[in-house]
């Protein structure tokens, strides 16, 4: 006697997610808000010397040592212009079972808002300007786009160092070489 087996169907549900986000030359950029520590003012940096092009420096945050990337460097363009809105968005980093916390410098916070599963794209292959691993997908905001970011990608210190030692790398390619010809 064949027992017939019968399977509840849990219903899907599409439970908005809230995004921070902000402005990047002249892009609007999101990233979950549970990565998301504080927003400070752009203040004082201390630049640390030999470090990879997208680190802007360290702050120091209530006693503790913060490394501040800047995300537009980090996207290979040039870096932030500092204005009256720039800030820092204080971010938990997960890597390797570790977490810790980075400064990201944006030109200006935006608003916090909530995305539903159903308003965001998966993340373009091309046409972004970012690389694609670093998008999480794109969210529909009030009539624009804009790009989600996975912030676990985006600021990975392994890949962070290894963009410093290309930088370091490539820098020691330009350095012009003797003539390697021999003159009679």
């Amino acid at each position: 006697m064949g027992a017939r087996l019968e399977t509840a169907v849990e219903p899907v549900i599409d439970v908005p997610v809230q995004y921070v986000t902000f402005m990047l030359g002249g892009e609007l950029f999101a990233i979950g808000i549970l990565h998301v520590k504080e927003i400070i003012e752009y203040g004082e940096l201390t630049e640390v010397p030999t470090m990879p092009e997208a680190i802007r420096g360290v702050i120091n945050l209530r006693g503790s040592v913060v490394p501040v990337v800047d995300l537009s460097a980090r996207f290979g363009r040039k870096r932030t212009d500092v204005s009256r809105r720039t800030c820092i968005v204080i971010v938990e980093v997960e890597s390797d079972e570790r977490k810790y916390d980075l400064g990201v410098v944006v030109d200006a916070v935006s608003e916090v808002l909530e995305m539903a599963p159903a308003d965001i794209e998966p993340a373009p292959r091309f046409g972004t300007g970012v690389r694609a691993d670093f998008i999480a997908g794109i969210g529909k905001v009030n009539g624009r786009f804009a790009i989600i970011l996975s912030v676990n990608d985006v600021l990975s210190l392994d890949d962070l160092a290894t963009a410093g030692e290309r930088t370091e790398m490539s820098a020691a390619a330009e350095v012009p070489q003797p003539d390697s010809v021999p003159h009679n």
